[in-house]
């Protein structure tokens, strides 16, 4: 019985892990569909009012802020600013600048290089030799997809800063909610962010005059699945497989973000598709690959120190969900890491 729990808690972190790469990439896409007939800051703007309203109202309906300490709400909102406003407001920018989808997805495939050198001073982690060669291979995979998309793109050089900061938005708000220990659920946390992300983009729509929607089915079809897809789903699934299969795995699997949106974007609009582009998807499957076959076999995608009398703060540093024991052991169970 053990075994096919095991292997159903396996199968439906795998899904997760499919669906999370599906929904974040296409966040990428939104932005570059939809932006020729509208303000990108009106499309942004409108993929976070309605789905603020109808979490709030959840979180209401559920009493899912219950007991939840003004502290964390607090805390939560500061993650949110970060990995949700400044992260879709950057990405939505690189797009309108002319970045091609592929190369702004670049913000996430080299996120897990610099998640795994600031894993060991700010959470106390160690990643493993062979989580270091995946992480390697994925990158170069990365650098082929986005260096054959480069010479198409008519974005202006500084336009590429628009996706480094994105990326550090997000760096910073992942760090900050896996040292934070959060006491909210997922509901409450994505209602959190979408909430701060509203308040912050409505005054700045205003003031620029991209606040009033067109009535236009397209505009508010895109609007809807951009809050659908790329906000509800994927930041879910995000946080969900942070606390479900560590920092260093789900990482890696934003290698597969910048694959999927370049074939989507050739797909959708023509972008090029290359021999070396394929090459690079093949190398970051391989370093995806190379990271979670570590993760399984080692049960952990850290090596962590002895642990001393303060069990709980090691547990909270720590990228294994499961809990320590009173010898200061992990408690058995079978390893649902392996996305």
């Amino acid at each position: 019985m053990s075994k096919q729990i095991g292997l159903l808690h396996g199968m439906a972190t795998v899904l997760a892990a499919a669906a999370f790469v599906v929904t974040w990439s296409s966040g990428f896409l939104v932005p570059a569909i939809a932006v020729d007939a509208v303000s990108p800051l009106t499309l942004l703007v409108w993929r976070f009012v309605p789905l603020a309203v109808v979490l709030l109202v959840a979180v209401a309906a559920t009493g899912a802020a219950r007991g939840v300490s003004r502290a964390d709400l607090g805390r939560q909102a500061l993650i949110g600013l970060f990995a949700q406003f400044g992260y879709c407001v950057s990405v939505y920018a690189a797009i309108a600048a002319g970045v091609a989808t592929g190369t702004t997805a670049l913000i996430d495939a080299v996120q897990p290089l610099i998640v795994a050198v600031l894993v060991g001073p700010l959470l106390g982690l160690r990643v493993r030799g062979a989580q270091w060669l995946g992480l390697v291979v994925g990158a170069g995979g990365v650098l082929l997809v986005v260096r054959s998309q480069l010479d198409d793109s008519e974005a202006h050089p500084a336009a590429y800063v628009w996706p480094a900061l994105a990326m550090a938005c997000l760096i910073v708000g992942t760090f900050l909610q896996r040292r934070s220990a959060p006491r909210t659920g997922t509901l409450l946390t994505l209602a959190i962010h979408v909430t701060v992300t509203t308040v912050a983009l409505v005054p700045i729509a205003a003031v620029s005059g991209a606040l009033v929607p067109p009535a236009s089915v397209s505009f508010w079809l895109a609007a809807g699945f951009a809050a659908a897809s790329p906000t509800l789903a994927a930041y879910g699934l995000y946080w969900w497989l942070l606390r479900r299969v560590g920092i260093t795995a789900l990482n890696a699997l934003l290698f597969l973000v910048a694959p999927t949106t370049a074939a989507a974007g050739a797909l959708l609009l023509g972008e090029p598709l290359t021999g070396v582009t394929l090459l690079g998807f093949g190398l970051c499957a391989a370093g995806v690959a190379a990271v979670l076959v570590s993760e399984t076999r080692g049960g952990s995608d850290v090596s962590e120190p002895e642990p001393d009398a303060t069990l709980a703060a090691a547990a909270a540093r720590s990228d294994d969900p499961r809990p320590l024991g009173a010898s200061g052991s992990r408690a058995s169970g079978v390893s649902t890491r392996g996305r």
